[in-house]
């Protein structure tokens, strides 16, 4: 009886404890216990775990990009390489007008004849005159040997007849014996150009051949000639099959 009695002081809170209740602890069935997972929005938190310290790796270099030197102006040429400014400089043009010096060649035989009578035209007194140039090999123009003096001299009477002046009889023993040179020339277009003129006249037995012998021919040199004198001469080398004109330093015509 007196542990009920006391039990039912404890009860309605006897003892000096006043409204304070001691509650006992329920009992936890540890086999409905569960764990929830943590929420998508807020991400379980690792470890603070301090991370070895290292040194930091550096990004790689920009590879070097090369950049084009800025293009120099030809009109002005840098001043510090005088020596290359001067290789650098365009041709300065001669005036209009001004005199020139030309060459023009190079002739043998028939069209040295006809240059020379050409150029006697323009009377250029001291302001032409002419060189040779020696040539290893070159063609000409011929008329086979004939069988003896007598039959030479009957074609000479021939070519004369047909207004042939030019022309030389070959007397050096040998297989050209007696043969008639017509003219003598350093590229073979201009021997079959010179071969079809006689054609034209009437000659019909001379024939080009390679000539293996040393050939001398004719180079004009013209100094200091005006534009009409030029002109002129322009005109006249097209009647010149092989034949050139050019302009050269005036040093090398005198």
């Amino acid at each position: 009886m007196g542990n009920v009695i006391l039990f039912a002081v404890i009860q309605r809170g006897g003892f000096g404890l006043g409204e304070q209740r001691v509650q006992a602890q329920p009992y936890l069935h540890g086999e409905m216990i569960r764990l929830m997972p943590a929420p998508q929005s807020a991400p379980a938190r690792a470890l603070s775990v301090p991370a070895p310290v290292s040194a930091p790796i550096p990004a790689p270099a920009p590879a070097p990009v090369a950049v084009p030197p800025a293009p120099v102006p030809a009109s002005s040429p840098s001043p510090s390489n005088p020596q290359l400014s001067q290789s650098m400089a365009a041709p300065v043009a001669a005036e209009p007008g001004a005199p020139v010096c030309l060459e023009w060649g190079d002739f043998s035989g028939m069209d040295l004849t006809r240059a020379t009578a050409a150029l006697s035209s323009l009377h250029l007194a001291d302001k032409l005159s002419q060189r040779q140039i020696e040539r290893d090999i070159g063609y000409w123009v011929y008329i086979p040997p004939l069988r003896n003096k007598a039959a030479v001299n009957r074609k000479i009477a021939e070519l004369r007849a047909l207004g042939v002046r030019e022309y030389f009889v070959m007397q050096v023993s040998g297989r050209w014996l007696n043969a008639i040179s017509l003219g003598v020339f350093k590229t073979r277009d201009a021997a079959q150009n010179f071969l079809h003129d006689l054609n034209t006249k009437g000659v019909r037995t001379a024939r080009v051949g390679e000539r293996a012998s040393k050939l001398k021919t004719t180079l004009f040199m013209l100094h200091r000639v005006d534009a009409a004198t030029e002109s002129e001469l322009t005109a006249m080398q097209k009647d010149f099959a092989g034949s050139y004109l050019n302009k050269v330093p005036c040093a090398l015509t005198r």
